[in-house]
């Protein structure tokens, strides 16, 4: 088992426990030989170890061509801070590299409390009472691809801020809808069949912008695309292969995707311009801002009744 994770290492700390890599840098010399780095994480953050290596660049270069992004690594050495960060140290000669073919991933990759298959249920027949027959064919055709299913199931909401595990992607989504009936209840107006498939397709774009091995991390596509421009891509995959799809219906759907972040200045192509599609912008900012409080508060290490935040200021813990 993993004896010790990245949220609890302390500066002078001489350690030996497992973590994944998420990337490597080349080697480079250094004054006293050669040296490489490589970015770890495990399920509680991020942390690059630093390899000093001597003279002979051979044998350094032969411990880093054997390490590949993805793998999971034992590693021995020293915590130190660098410039306000802590680091890991691994000397050679006194530190140590070794490559783990056994391991438990969900020591590296969270996953949701929830039971997958009982949440993939749960959405299944919150869709089986759609009644418009272009959306009820339309979520059919997700349902019963299997290859989308599977990647969706496992599919992360996020790599830091909210549902960032296996699992978060619908987690989220379901969240989203069990909000949007309430919403339903107080403006009858509101199309929920509409705000229900908004709900499942906003993000489904992130199941190619992220990967999932032994850590998440961002693909090609995503990087040079986002999860819109994907999740456009998938969305009118499925629809001009189930042909007679309304033209407006489908354009509402497209702007739903690309308009769910609420404005220019946060990423969206185009600002919600419709009610339903301002439900799942509001639905989509709700969840995920009230996650990332949760999760702030779960994980304050701290006796004190508050914390600081860089990104939401004071958070309140009694």
């Amino acid at each position: 088992m993993k004896s010790r994770f990245i949220k609890d290492l302390e500066e002078n700390e001489k350690i030996e426990s497992d973590f994944s890599v998420k990337y490597k840098k080349p080697l480079k010399p250094y004054k006293s030989g050669w040296m490489f780095i490589l970015g770890l994480s495990d399920k509680t953050g991020e942390i690059e170890a630093k390899y000093w290596g001597g003279e002979d660049k051979n044998f350094v270069k032969d411990v880093y061509n054997q390490i590949t992004p993805g793998d999971v690594l034992r590693i021995k050495g020293t915590v130190s801070e660098f410039k306000g960060r802590l680091q890991i140290n691994i000397e050679e000669g006194e530190g140590s590299i070794k490559k783990l073919e056994i391991f438990d991933i969900e020591d590296f990759v969270e996953k949701s409390r929830r039971d997958i298959e009982k949440m993939f249920s749960e959405l299944k027949e919150e869709m089986s009472t759609i009644k418009n027959p272009h959306l009820k064919r339309l979520m059919d055709e997700f349902l019963n691809d299997k290859d989308f299913i599977e990647r969706f199931k496992r599919a992360p909401a996020a790599m830091f801020y909210h549902h960032a595990y296996i699992g978060g992607l619908m987690e989220h989504v379901l969240n989203m809808i069990h909000v949007a009936k309430a919403l339903k209840d107080r403006y009858d107006y509101l199309d929920l069949d509409l705000i229900k498939v908004g709900c499942f397709i906003h993000d489904i774009g992130k199941i190619k912008e992220f990967e999932v091995t032994t850590n998440i991390k961002q693909s090609r596509h995503g990087l040079l695309r986002g999860h819109m421009s994907l999740g456009e891509e998938i969305l009118l995959e499925k629809i001009n292969k189930m042909g007679n799809f309304p033209e407006n219906l489908k354009h509402k759907l497209l702007h739903i995707i690309i308009s769910h972040h609420g404005s220019r200045e946060n990423g969206s192509v185009v600002p919600p311009m419709f009610p339903e599609a301002a439900a799942v912008y509001y639905l989509d900012e709700l969840d995920s801002k009230i996650r990332q409080y949760i999760d702030l508060k779960e994980n304050a290490d701290t006796d004190d009744f508050h914390i600081w935040t860089k990104r939401f200021g004071q958070i309140y813990l009694e």
